[in-house]
């Protein structure tokens, strides 16, 4: 009779299996040419290649269009996660399978012999993969574009709009508390994947449909950790402070749950056993969180040292968070999560230390009723957004320019092009100097300047200085 210890290794490695993930993708819609008898160069119809090519790039976050929108959190224009990824020799394991099209621009950025080098890099790094191909086609648009919605919905672009929308236009207390949730689960679940350094599942037998994060450890998926800690501690933060259906917060966090997590095995990103670690995990997680975070929220808040010691905190999280062996975003999303923290509290603890954050006395009955925004109010609602969306994009660049290049000038005497890649220690602290900075002033505008701003134009929320 076999011992539990053995029984559940078998559970583990059976979660683990790359056919699971496979299995998925066919249940919904994406399936291999061979089985349909789908060969490209056998298209007679413009039309039908048209649109075979653009179920072959169907989320390929490699497109120039995406990489616009995804830049928000992870560098415009320099060096960045997003660039490495996007790098001719990141993406040289699929010229067996891609257009011509795509092989002439990959062979404009090098000579062939540096390209094939960078190919057999890019073999070893993305996955424990052979070869990764494109040998799929996706015949239910409808899964698709709910699929990519899901893994937006754990993406940078989701970060950077959800949490400014958030402070400017519903309720800065909860904000606090869902940002701390966030950095604090992100933290733990990107530093278990450098310590863990389980891979992705294998492609093939699995179909990659999203490159992204192809060089990231897969174990656990901080995608299904934050698909499940921000609707949930959304709705334990909320429960006793509006007035709203309980079991409908409920059934709409497990369906945005859902979709995150389907996403990522829809797109051959993770694993089932990469998912269940993650909700399992973050299940755990928020049990002490939920009073703790609480707690330190206040602290941070009103505590007259609380900034000093949250950047001193921030920044021995960032240099000695855990790093794998072998350079991955990882460390690099890290730092931006910690910044964006970071800059939030410091932010809001400046409008209360200034005198801007008072407490209502006497303080208004709880739960608060939800009213139905007039036109005014939704007037308002989009111009504060419109504004400070602009000027977060314009802090972001400027900051991001001034920071990397005063710390490549002042740790490597040179101001190098952040185009480059990272060789050295310096130049990687330089990575993180920038991210760290840029990002922190992204949320200390957020909470300060912002509101600030909109408080001179008279277009503030009323009640945002009062949500202690």
């Amino acid at each position: 009779m076999e011992s539990f210890s053995v029984k559940f290794w078998n559970v583990i490695e059976r979660l683990k299996e790359p056919s699971l993930v496979l299995k998925v993708q066919n249940c919904f819609g994406v399936l291999p040419r061979k089985k349909l008898g789908c060969d490209i160069s056998n298209l007679k119809s413009e039309k039908s290649r048209r649109s075979l090519d653009h179920a072959e790039n169907l989320c390929d976050l490699d497109d120039v269009d995406s990489n616009k929108l995804t830049d928000g959190l992870n560098g415009v224009g320099g060096y960045s996660d997003l660039n490495k990824e996007k790098a001719p020799w990141n993406r040289g394991i699929e010229l067996s399978s891609v257009s011509s099209r795509k092989q002439g621009r990959d062979h404009n950025h090098g000579g062939s012999s540096v390209q094939d080098t960078r190919v057999a890099a890019g073999d070893a790094l993305s996955s424990e993969s052979d070869s990764e191909t494109k040998d799929y086609v996706v015949t239910n648009r409808f899964w698709y574009y709910l699929f990519c919605l899901g893994t937006a919905l754990g993406d940078e672009i989701f970060y950077a709009s959800f949490i400014p929308f958030w402070f400017w236009n519903i309720d800065g207390a909860v904000g606090r508390r869902v940002v701390l949730v966030w950095a604090i689960t992100m933290y733990i679940g990107q530093g278990i994947k450098d310590i863990v350094r389980w891979p992705r599942p294998a492609s093939p037998p699995v179909f990659r449909l999203q490159k992204k994060w192809a060089l990231e450890y897969g174990m656990p998926s901080t995608h299904a950790m934050v698909g499940a800690s921000i609707p949930l501690s959304v709705i334990l933060y909320t429960m006793d402070r509006y007035q709203y259906s309980i079991i409908c917060g409920v059934l709409f966090a497990m369906v945005w749950c859902s979709v995150v997590c389907m996403s990522r095995l829809y797109l051959g990103m993770h694993s089932v056993l990469d998912i269940v670690a993650g909700l399992v995990l973050v299940l755990l997680l928020m049990v002490p969180l939920i009073p703790l975070v609480d707690a330190m929220d206040h602290f941070c808040l009103t505590h007259k040292h609380s900034p000093l010691l949250l950047s001193t905190a921030a920044v021995l999280m960032v240099i000695y968070s855990p790093s794998g062996d072998r350079w991955t975003p990882t460390r690099g999303d890290t730092t931006v999560v910690l910044g964006v923290s970071l800059g939030v509290h410091v932010g809001a603890w400046t409008n209360y230390h200034s005198g801007a954050m008072q407490e209502l006395f006497p303080k208004p009955s709880l739960p608060h009723a939800i009213l139905w925004p007039s036109y005014e109010m939704m007037g308002l609602m989009l111009l504060r957004t419109a504004l400070g969306f602009s000027c977060i994009v314009a802090t972001r660049a400027i900051c991001k320019w001034a920071s990397y290049a005063t710390l490549r000038a002042v740790l490597l005497g040179t101001n190098k092009s952040p185009n480059e890649p990272s060789t050295s220690r310096a130049e990687v602290a330089v990575e993180l100097g920038y991210k760290f900075f840029t990002y922190a002033a992204v949320g200390f505008n957020t909470l300060y300047l912002l509101p600030g701003a909109f408080r001179l134009l008279r277009i503030e929320r009323p009640t945002f200085y009062t949500e202690i």
